[in-house]
């Protein structure tokens, strides 16, 4: 089975779940054109990309000296991917961008995913190499990168992690040292680079975090590095190959095709980005794109794993109904237990890319300086990162469950999305360094000013709900449960956390995954508000009534669970620690 984007819930999103409405739009671009660009791409990934992923899977990436080959037909469509000009949507037109917001940007980076994650991480990490660059980087470093890098001419990395490091980037030992010219010889070993080599694009531009001599020890001692693989001379061509070699890749779980390479730096040339020991500063700019468009990969896993489960259950006839209806077997679709494994995937799927598209409305008003944006995009990438790509696990292991025994064979193909959604959680900060993230940075910090925002608009929503039909009072209450269920959370986290780090930590992961949850269904409520009212309008009907009767749904079936996240958070956390001692 091939992929179909979901154009017609992605342009729902867009329309009505950025904050306010004119984030949906940005530079002169409408949603008629957003809708035809996202059509053009959809067609493009479901005819040329989405046949990659089984082929990816099967060959994967392999190391013939210090190269790495991908098969054939990956070098064939990433061509055409940037003859076409898919890489520059997201970016600015000053570079040769299409300057597409980012909601819009999430929609691409998930239809791209969807169709092979493997191909779909070459532009994600060249996405955030160009973000940091265009935030961090002089104008010279702009005039000279950008441009082929918007193209998909050249591609960029970033390289944080080091063998004895980890996710503990104050260990990192990498050595920059400075040359008469200005340029820095860097050295040290690099791992988990993602397509770090690669033979796609004409040069490779790395992102390197290194250590200048006396800078101070840990985090704050690391500064930045544009390291390309092929230096580039004034004019703009490549010069010669610099000194950074791809002495092996990983032989991993999933996305095999995408080359996981350790690279060695021995005195490569490199330039820094902006001051030294303001690294890891610079570089979160990048991880923060990153976090965000790996949760979006977990949306389009999701989707992938949807589109296959229900043309199967459409498909594959098995026992006769339980209610009768027919003496003869039928499709399993009509089975309640495999409607309910469908409906929560499409339940989970249609929610994260709600919250990943609102998302990214914020993340505009931050960038356009709205007052209070910045707070409430950073308080919201986490959820999106974690709580989605969590969820893509639950949502390709009912995809694996609904194939029945034939899902654990890997010809149906649904066996490879559970294996490429299990990195997910895990690279650019796993479950937990977000939990720790949201809890420490974006609650404790301002002493839950964002966090208390977050449930006053989820509360709004409520209260709008509360004056609709019976199924939209139904989601209002359940989501007024699950915000009071946030609200005693974040309340014992803030008089916890100071006296007792480790019970309020401990809590941090059910804390997010409560919290992502109610993001979810605060803007699924949205989306019934917005439903509700096409369907007064008599616009699109069908479509307009799923949508509604999915936010029921999840706020039946899935929602709910937030009371059980909450009381792991407030009563937990003695248990927790006793039974630690244990270990």
């Amino acid at each position: 089975m091939t992929y179909q984007a979901p154009i017609r819930d992605i342009m729902f999103n867009i329309e009505h779940l950025p904050p306010v409405p004119e984030s949906a739009s940005d530079g002169g671009i409408d949603l008629a054109d957003m809708e035809a660009a996202l059509e053009g791409l959809g067609r493009f990934c479901s005819d040329v990309i989405a046949p990659l992923s089984r082929v990816g899977d099967e060959a994967g990436a392999r190391l013939e000296g210090a190269e790495a080959v991908l098969p054939e037909s990956y070098a064939q469509a990433y061509a055409q991917f940037a003859e076409m000009g898919w890489q520059s949507l997201p970016h600015p037109e000053e570079f040769g961008g299409m300057g597409l917001p980012r909601a819009a940007a999430a929609a691409a980076t998930e239809i791209l995913n969807a169709s092979d994650l493997s191909f779909g991480l070459c532009p994600l990490l060249t996405d955030g190499a160009v973000e940091a660059l265009l935030l961090t980087g002089s104008d010279t470093q702009k005039q000279k990168y950008l441009e082929r890098m918007i193209s998909g001419q050249w591609s960029g990395t970033m390289n944080l992690t080091e063998p004895q490091a980890g996710s503990d980037l104050g260990r990192v030992r990498c050595k920059a040292e400075p040359a008469a010219d200005g340029t820095y010889a860097v050295s040290g070993t690099k791992i988990f680079i993602t397509y770090g080599e690669h033979g796609l694009t004409e040069n490779i531009i790395h992102l390197v975090l290194a250590r200048t001599p006396g800078a101070p020890a840990g985090p704050k001692g690391l500064s930045l590095f544009i390291v390309p693989k092929f230096l580039v001379e004034e004019d703009g061509s490549l010069g010669r190959r610099n000194a950074v070699t791809c002495v092996s890749l990983e032989h991993k779980l999933g996305v095999r095709a995408s080359p996981t390479a350790v690279l060695e730096y021995d005195g490569a040339t490199g330039f820094l980005v902006g001051e030294e020991n303001r690294g890891l500063e610079y570089m979160f700019v990048m991880m923060r794109a990153a976090r965000f468009a790996v949760g979006v990969q977990g949306v389009a896993v999701s989707e992938r794993a949807c589109q296959h489960a229900l043309l199967y259950a459409q498909e594959r006839v098995q026992s006769r109904p339980v209610d009768g209806s027919t003496k003869d077997a039928a499709p399993i679709i009509r089975h309640p237990d495999v409607q309910r494994m469908l409906l929560r995937m499409r339940a989970l799927t249609e929610g994260g890319r709600a919250l990943a598209i609102a998302t990214g409305g914020w993340l505009d008003l931050a960038k356009q300086g709205r007052n209070g944006a910045e707070d409430m995009a950073e308080f919201l990438v986490p959820l999106v990162k974690a709580f989605c790509t969590e969820r893509s696990l639950e949502v390709t292991s009912l995809g694996v469950q609904v194939h029945g025994g034939m899902g654990f064979i890997e010809e149906t193909g649904v066996a490879q999305f559970y294996r490429d959604a299990r990195i997910l959680p895990i690279y650019e900060g796993t479950t937990a360094i977000q939990a720790n993230d949201l809890l420490g940075r974006k609650v404790l910090r301002d002493g839950g000013a964002t966090a208390r925002r977050f449930a006053g608009l989820v509360q709004e929503t409520e209260q709008a709900l509360q004056d609709g039909s019976a199924q939209a009072q139904a989601v209002a209450r359940r989501l007024g449960e699950a915000r009071q269920a946030f609200e005693a959370s974040l309340a014992w986290l803030l008089d916890t956390a100071a006296a007792d780090p480790n019970a309020a930590y401990g809590g941090s992961v059910p804390f997010l995954m409560l919290t992502g949850n109610l993001a979810v269904a605060w803007q699924l409520g949205r989306s019934v508000l917005a439903a509700s009212a096409k369907l007064d309008q008599g616009e699109d009907t069908a479509f307009m009534a799923q949508k509604i009767a999915t936010a029921v749904f999840y706020a039946q079936h899935i929602l709910v669970e937030c009371g059980t996240e909450s009381v792991r958070v407030t009563e937990g956390s003695a248990s927790l620690n006793d039974a630690a001692l244990h270990l």
